[in-house]
This record gives structure tokens, sequence and C-alpha cells, in this order.
């Protein structure tokens, strides 16, 4: 690996590791193969309803969805509900949640004719293969997971049985359907490799003449890292979204709060300006134009023409979503429906697949 690949960075300005280019190569290739027959693969991905979804989600994975559901892929969207319990003491405003996500997602584009959107809790099924499942894994490899321990320090909470299992209840999730592909951001990586240790094992153990699970391979974002307004990594938690629901109004008062730094010349530069460059990160990224150009463009313009101009260019994205999703707001009754037929197709394809993993354990003793 050279010394100038190692030093590629996110747009959040950090370093991206050998392993992780080595992973993007691996995603690169899969999905070539993705685009060249579509219909061959299936793709599971997700979202806790913690809140409302963010452009972070927006660029970083459901733009992905999208693609691969117009391509012609096989493709399922969990609301992980049972998950926000893993570092969250409370469940208050999870059904608001829930139905706000479906609309955001909707309204970016996800069509329910093609894609399979469905509850954690409405499927038992599902959840059962953790029993199984927890008996492939190690106590060691658990706590070894990053994302577990990153989480488990942001939350401020005693590591629970739940948030230690996580990467495994994520496995459940996704190989119940037999997903082979799993888009996500560069955080995921780990989950994804345990899932494809459990297949492999569980294949190995119980089914070694014929493969029950995939190994699943993961699909890395275009943006593995997006920026928030302060420069740090855009998640609900740091307060630093601009979330696909808001208002024009709520955009702008949130950028023009955002901080700079005393230098009127504007330059991308995230690794030593990381406020400027994650304000120009957003534009390029709703544009489609290069940061560094932007910056150019501005030039000697300071902070304001900065914030100006990511307002302006955000606005003008998030119009058609907004527009698109108040008009789906006003028959609420239809994405209850959307989401209770998302569920029955689920459970059906839970059912079937716990049925053969009973058969592969011998444990099929009422049939």
């Amino acid at each position: 690996m050279s010394e100038e690949m190692n030093q590629q960075l996110t747009a959040a300005g950090n370093e991206m590791s050998a392993s992780f280019l080595a992973a993007k190569k691996r995603s690169d290739e899969t999905l070539a193969k993705l685009k060249a027959n579509p219909s061959q693969f299936t793709m599971l991905t997700g979202d806790r309803p913690t809140g409302r979804l963010h452009l972070g989600h927006f660029f970083g994975s459901i733009r992905e969805r999208v693609a691969m559901q117009n391509l012609g892929v096989n493709t399922n969207i969990i609301i992980a509900d049972y998950q926000v319990i893993t570092d969250r003491d409370t469940t208050e405003h999870i059904g608001d949640n829930v139905l706000n996500l479906v609309l955001d997602y909707m309204a970016a584009g996800i069509d329910p004719e093609k894609t399979m959107m469905f509850t954690h809790s409405a499927v038992p099924a599902e959840n059962q293969l953790m029993l199984p499942f927890l008996s492939l894994v190690t106590e060691a490899e658990l706590h070894r997971n990053p994302t577990v321990k990153s989480e488990m320090e942001s939350s401020g909470h005693a590591l629970t049985g739940l948030l230690l299992t996580y990467p495994v209840h994520q496995a459940c999730d996704i190989l119940f359907c037999k997903a082979n592909v799993v888009p996500i951001g560069k955080d995921n990586l780990p989950h994804v490799e345990i899932t494809r240790t459990i297949a492999r094992r569980f294949n190995e153990r119980y089914s070694p003449k014929n493969p029950i699970f995939p190994e699943p391979a993961a699909i890395l974002s275009e943006a593995p890292e997006i920026p928030g307004l302060d420069g740090r990594k855009m998640s609900k938690s740091y307060g630093n979204s601009i979330m696909l629901g808001a208002t024009a109004e709520e955009t702008a008062k949130l950028i023009k709060k955002s901080k700079t730094d005393s230098d009127r010349n504007i330059t991308f530069d995230p690794v030593n300006r990381p406020e400027v460059s994650a304000l120009l990160t957003t534009a390029g990224l709703v544009t489609g134009r290069d940061p560094a150009e932007i910056a150019a463009e501005i030039g000697n313009g300071g902070g304001g023409a900065l914030k100006a101009y990511v307002t302006k260019s955000v606005n003008e994205f998030l119009a058609p979503h907004r527009e698109r999703r108040a008009e789906l707001a006003r028959d609420m009754d239809t994405i209850r429906d959307i989401l209770h037929d998302g569920n029955a197709r689920a459970n059906a394809i839970a059912n079937e697949t716990l049925d053969q993993v009973r058969d592969a354990m011998g444990m099929s003793y009422d049939r």
C-alpha cells in the first residue's frame, strides 16, 4: 500500500486506513457485479428509530438503497425498533419516529412495491435466530467489536447484554432474508464481518452440504464519513445534522449558527479548518461540485458568503423531498398500511428461514 494511498482522507478529515481501503476495493468489485446482474442480489439495511433522518443518512446510505431498488435488486429495509433500547432507557416517541422514517424513505424514492420495509418487533421469528447465532460467537469476539465500544462510550451507559450482542442481532436482520449485500457506512464494517463469520460457522456446523446462509458483502458509500456542521461526523447525538424533514427556515437557522473561523479566505482543508470544510463538503454533496472549487469561488467572501451559499444549495436540494414528504404525510393511514404489509411479508420470510434453521439443527420435532 503506497504512502499516498494510506493518507487518503474521509470527508470528515479522518485518515483512511489500509484495511478500509481494501474493504472499499472489495465493495467496488461487488457493486460492479451487482450492476451487471442485479436480480441475483438481495440487500438489507436499516436505521434505528431514534429521531429524524439527516443528510448524512441520505448520502451515506439512502441514496444507495434507492439506486439498488431501481436497478432491480431485492431490497429490504429494517426499522430497528428493538435496537433503540441497546443504549437508551426509554422508547418515548418511538411510534412517531418509526412512521417518520417511512415518510423520509418514501420521500427519498423508496417504493414500497419494490422494497420491503418492516420493524424488528413485528417479526418474532427473525429475533429467534439470536439464540443459535449467539452460540456461534465468543465473548471475546463481541468485546473486540469497535463499534460496540464507541457506542457504549458515547452513550455513557453501562455495557448491557443487548448492546454487547448488538452485532449478532444485526446478523439476524441480514441473514433472515438471505441478504448477500449490505450498504453501510465506514463504522459498520465490523458488523458485516461478524455476520459473515456467523453465516460461515452455521453452515459449517449444521449444513455443510447445503449451506443455508450467504456470506454478505459490504457495499461502502462513496461518502463513507460525512461531516456535520461542526466538522465532526454528522450525528443526531451531536446536534450537528441537517434533517431531511427540516423546513427551509430551520435549515437556514442551523447553518447560520454553525462555526467557521477568523480567516476570511475560504479554503477546503478538512484537517486544519474542519468547520469551514464541513460546510464546503455539505455544499459539494448537494450540488455535485468539488468542495475546493466552491471554496475558490467564494474566495475572500468570508464565513457569511459561505453560509449563504450552503443555505441556498441545501434548501434547493431538499425542496422536492419536503414537498413529497408533506404530500405523503396527509394520508398517514396509508403509511401505516405500508408498514403493516411489510411486516407481513417479513414474517413469512422469517418463518421460512427459521424452519430451515430448525431442520438443519435437527429441532423440527413437530413436523
